[in-house]
């Protein structure tokens, strides 16, 4: 019998990652969803046509279907006919300023949008791992509240309990979300509830800075892409606050992709992993300046705004070691330097590609 995967927001930087994998390294039959979405949140620079395109292109039986996860009858409709091996939800209304401009388009993406996936796979295909990107957002600005320390570079953790970073325990409730942290929260728990309730081989990986070479970043969503693409154009990049020493952990996409492939291949019910580089790939802004500019060759043009973005974190990296324990063949492959190199490479190659 082949195996067959589901990606939602398969353009995106996840569900294009995880296509291109699950297709080469173990031979899946992929079926891809999206709806180019992204270009309604973030204008032109958010389109990922292109990288649709480039999927069709280069993935031996990928098929594309045109479809809006919030429409509940098309969802159902799909995953009835496909009853795929696997599902991996990657689509998603992404980032926390827009969605105060677009409340009600934020949470039935982000939200019903899940519901209508979870409810599809438990009438279609219940035996079938379901694999949800969350974000590290559902913990709100409550990681602000841990005891910090400045050093020349950025913030850094002064209480020793967090010394590996923020362990899935960390609370999420009482603390700022953003309207997207909070519709994620309830996407979020909804997959443990399908998992535990019904007891469906579901998890929700609450997900750091997600990156690689196919991202379409933009300033409001895609932290390394963007400040790659403001520094080889010589544009001007916005850095929000707390001295420009925030910091967040990097993991490639590639990475996330072969976490996916573990869960999958060894399903539990109702799981929550923060899926994050951890602390050996963790950055600050003005650290990743110096990271972009020395592959790059160019200075970095940017604004420092002593504003900071509601809810945003001044510090965090993720706790890996309960993936780890869990999963202990899955490891970060892909170093924070290799990653802008990389970043860097791609987005100098598409200027030049009919991609």
């Amino acid at each position: 019998m082949p195996k067959t995967l589901l990606v939602t927001g398969s353009s995106g930087l996840i569900g294009s990652e995880v296509s291109s994998y699950f297709t080469r390294e173990l031979g899946y039959t992929v079926h891809g969803v999206d709806n180019n979405q992204r270009a309604v949140f973030f204008g032109p620079q958010g389109d990922t046509r292109w990288n649709q395109k480039r999927l069709l292109a280069e993935l031996p039986g990928f098929q594309h279907h045109e479809l809006d996860i919030r429409d509940r009858a098309a969802v159902l409709a799909l995953v009835k006919e496909l009853k795929p091996s696997a599902i991996v939800h990657s689509a998603a209304q992404p980032s926390h300023d827009r969605a105060a401009a677009i409340p009600f388009d934020d949470f039935d993406t982000n939200a019903v949008g899940t519901l209508n996936l979870l409810e599809a796979a438990r009438q279609a295909c219940p035996e079938s791992p379901f694999v949800h990107m969350s974000t590290n957002k559902v913990y709100g600005d409550a990681p602000n509240r841990i005891a910090l320390k400045e050093l020349e570079t950025r913030w850094d953790y002064a209480d020793t309990a967090y010394e590996q970073g923020i362990a899935e325990t960390f609370t999420i409730d009482q603390s700022k979300h953003s309207l997207f942290g909070a519709s994620k929260v309830a996407a979020d728990v909804m997959v443990q509830e399908y998992g535990r309730y019904f007891n469906l081989p579901t998890c929700a990986l609450r997900g750091g800075c997600l990156t690689g070479p196919n991202h379409s970043g933009v300033e409001l969503h895609g932290f390394l892409s963007h400040l790659v693409k403001c520094n080889l154009d010589g544009r001007e990049y916005k850095v929000f606050g707390y001295k420009g020493k925030q910091v967040r952990d990097n993991i490639h996409s590639l990475d996330v992709a072969r976490f996916m492939a573990a869960f999958v291949a060894a399903p539990r019910a109702g799981e929550v992993y923060n899926l994050g580089g951890g602390k050996a790939n963790s950055t600050s802004i003005w650290e990743a300046f110096k990271i972009t500019e020395k592959f790059s060759g160019k200075a970095q043009v940017y604004t420092y705004l002593d504003r900071n973005r509601a809810g945003d974190h001044i510090c965090y990296y993720s706790d890996l070691r309960k993936m780890r324990t869990h999963y202990p063949q899955w490891e970060i492959t892909q170093s924070l330097e290799e990653t802008i190199r990389q970043i860097v490479e791609a987005t100098i190659s598409r200027k030049d590609s009919s991609f």
